[in-house]
């Protein structure tokens, strides 16, 4: 396996850049740290389809700290509370984590090799209040330990929205929201009963290289 830090750790700085933030040496070295086993975990069990590390660097890292500053207002302080749903290879999840690292996140994952994988990388990077969670999503509204746990649930390439809403409304405190990572047909996914149920607002970024088009869907029930 040839990883090559500089490479990443570049296309990383400088994408963020274009995005409107600058990453500190650390956070860089820890998305590194993510990145290269993800490179080696890939070749026993399917993380990411993406082999190219520049592609690795825009595309799962580059599109998590273009979504940041968009959850909360940018207030991702201590206590508040995420659930990333079918999260692979830990995104956004782990990226947000090594940007914001006073919050709380669970990983979700119902393919037990890929949580083991998330448990051994948040211990290698030494992450706090993180951890990946074997389990089916839906089998989670009958979990006390997460039922009306979490300030808000993300999800990227997770399910369609109306799916992923009603898996994740139960996992809401109140007043929380559900972010959906999305690509071009974002606001075709939005249906009637969905309008009808919750405030929704749709923020626009884009990867700053590939300059492709994504979409944050924010959900609050009303």
């Amino acid at each position: 396996m040839n990883f090559d830090v500089d490479c990443f750790v570049n296309r990383v700085d400088k994408g963020a850049v274009l995005a409107g933030q600058a990453l500190t040496r650390e956070q860089l070295d820890l998305m590194a740290g993510h990145a290269r086993e993800l490179m080696v975990w890939n070749k026993k069990i399917n993380l990411t389809a993406i082999r190219d590390v520049a592609q690795i660097a825009e595309k799962h890292f580059l599109d998590a700290v273009s979504v940041s500053p968009l959850l909360n207002n940018g207030s991702l302080a201590k206590g508040y509370r995420i659930m990333d749903m079918g999260t692979g290879g830990g995104f956004p999840a782990i990226p947000l984590k090594i940007l914001n690292p006073d919050m709380e996140l669970t990983m979700v994952d119902s393919v037990r090799k890929k949580t083991n994988f998330l448990n051994h990388v948040v211990r290698s990077l030494g992450l706090e209040d993180i951890c990946a969670v074997h389990a089916r999503v839906e089998d989670l509204a009958n979990d006390p330990t997460h039922v009306r746990g979490y300030d808000a649930v993300i999800s990227r390439g997770f399910a369609d929205l109306e799916k992923f809403v009603g898996l994740a409304l139960p996992m809401l405190k109140p007043g929380g929201r559900i972010y959906a990572l999305k690509g071009d047909h974002a606001k075709e996914e939005i249906t009637p009963s969905l309008d009808q149920h919750f405030e929704i607002s749709t923020a626009h970024y884009c990867l700053p290289f590939e300059k492709s088009d994504r979409y944050l869907v924010c959900l609050v029930p009303k």
